[in-house]
């Protein structure tokens, strides 16, 4: 599906298919578990909501910084060169294989771990869990592989595009995120008394890794 903006004599084609095929690979993502999501399901589990959802927001925070600088890096790119830009996605497709691969090798078991009541303040929590997602260099050359696939235009300026995209993935990151920490009681119940759940995360997120690395290299 395309949809077209009109700018007194300028259009700027928008391609939904692209969008919803962004929203749905990003919301699968943020269901499988990861140490972010986990981290977050373990800290709510053992303190209460109000602070996994205090880590939510830094982590989702933190992702603006990533955004900001793939947007005007990245955009530099294509500008100059689109073999640059072709060669950033072959390397975003290897990366996600490799992180596919990765996942192939590990158990299928989740393992959760309750800690002590914190004493930290939700505004500790915050700057904790943005300073965890702006350090991890892991996190910027994820952006890197996820993002250029699914730019949506044709005319729309790349930063723009870039920050939509952003602003999708945080959207969609942080009510999955937020609903595990508002549930974190039953989702926990239900992973540890269910064994065949980790093999199913497990597969799904193989399933996603592969997909999007695929649909990087034919796009």
């Amino acid at each position: 599906m395309e949809f077209v903006l009109c700018y007194s004599t300028e259009y700027t084609f928008l391609d939904y298919n692209i969008l919803t095929g962004f929203i749905l690979a990003t919301a699968a993502l943020a269901v499988s578990p990861g140490p972010d999501n986990i981290f977050v399901l373990t800290l709510s589990m053992a303190n209460g909501r109000k602070y996994g959802l205090a880590v939510v927001a830094g982590l989702m925070t933190g992702c603006l910084v990533h955004a900001t600088l793939l947007a005007f890096g990245v955009s530099e790119i294509i500008k100059r060169s689109d073999t640059l830009f072709w060669a950033i996605k072959v390397f975003g497709a290897l990366y996600l294989l490799y992180l596919a691969f990765m996942v192939f090798r590990e158990g299928s078991g989740i393992e959760l771990s309750k800690g002590g009541t914190t004493t930290l303040k939700l505004s500790e929590l915050f700057k904790k869990g943005f300073w965890m997602n702006v350090l991890n260099p892991k996190v910027t050359i994820f952006f890197l592989a996820f993002f250029p696939g699914f730019l949506f235009s044709d005319t729309l300026n790349t930063v723009v595009q870039f920050y939509v995209l952003a602003l999708l993935f945080i959207v969609v990151s942080s009510l999955i995120f937020g609903g595990i920490a508002i549930a974190a009681g039953s989702i926990s119940n239900y992973i540890t008394k269910t064994p065949r759940v980790g093999l199913f995360f497990k597969w799904l997120q193989i399933v996603v890794f592969v997909g999007i690395a695929v649909y990087l290299l034919i796009s």
